[in-house]
């Protein structure tokens, strides 16, 4: 992906209070290659790569309270306009817009369900250099107790269109820029409890789903669901051995 359009997810990042221990799982869970930017000012910023090419990044926690996380970054032309977007929409500006070191904009948002979502508009950091492929992010899924408002105010800040297709019961949401797929949504009420607020899940393509789970359990990491069979093929949660939650799937495998 050498550039993003507005509106399309383009970044992913994890937030932990032990970077170290964070970075050592996940390269030897995704064969990635970790990257600790030397510059003070970066705050011991990592950048990880697969094959040479940049596919994601992670920061240390800031704050007892704040919890391991993965991070969604959603393309932008212009921070402040859409950070002037949510706020217009009914969302909450958490942080920002700040810029980067030179390398981009961004802004740190909750829409009006309570999910966070970030953006970045591009200077020198163009976003993840390799997705969709193993070991890289594939797609990004938000879980809301308030679809009908969440579609509301996505449409308003990014432009996304919207399709409902049947799911266990329910209803899958996939999010569209000009025609293209590029992130889905689910209602969570009857699936998750009270206690699990409403967030985007980030998903990693992975070779084999049962394998990649074995692994992460042998690395310090637990099972948050699955492994189990979808349309679009084998999928699992975990959660890594810092608290923050990721998905898997095996694509093209339907199961």
């Amino acid at each position: 992906m050498p550039e993003y359009a507005p509106g399309v997810p383009m970044w992913v990042d994890v937030s932990s209070p032990d970077l170290a221990r964070a970075s050592a799982f996940y390269s030897n869970l995704f064969g990635w290659d970790a990257q600790v930017a030397p510059m003070p000012e970066a705050g011991g910023y990592t950048m990880y790569s697969r094959d040479g090419k940049v596919v994601a990044g992670g920061g240390p926690t800031f704050s007892p309270d704040q919890p391991a996380a993965w991070s969604t970054y959603v393309c932008t032309s212009d921070a402040d306009a859409t950070a002037q977007a949510v706020a217009d929409a009914g969302g909450q500006v958490v942080m920002g817009p700040i810029d980067v070191m030179g390398q981009g904009r961004m802004a740190v948002f909750t829409d009006p369900t309570g999910a966070f979502i970030s953006v970045w508009q591009p200077q020198l950091h163009n976003g993840a250099q390799l997705v969709n492929e193993t070991g890289s992010f594939c797609w990004n899924e938000l879980y809301t107790r308030d679809m009908p408002a969440a579609r509301a105010f996505y449409q308003k800040v990014f432009g996304w269109g919207a399709e409902e297709q049947p799911f266990n019961g329910g209803s899958y949401t996939t999010f569209q820029v000009d025609g293209r797929s590029i992130a889905g949504g689910m209602d969570m009420s009857t699936m998750l409890p009270e206690s699990v607020p409403p967030h985007w899940l980030v998903y990693f393509t992975v070779d084999n789903t049962a394998d990649t789970v074995a692994k992460a359990t042998e690395l310090g990491g637990s099972t948050v669901f699955g492994p189990h069979d979808t349309p679009m093929g084998p999928i699992a949660g975990i959660q890594d051995p810092t608290g923050a939650v990721f998905a898997v799937i095996q694509a093209g495998q339907p199961g």
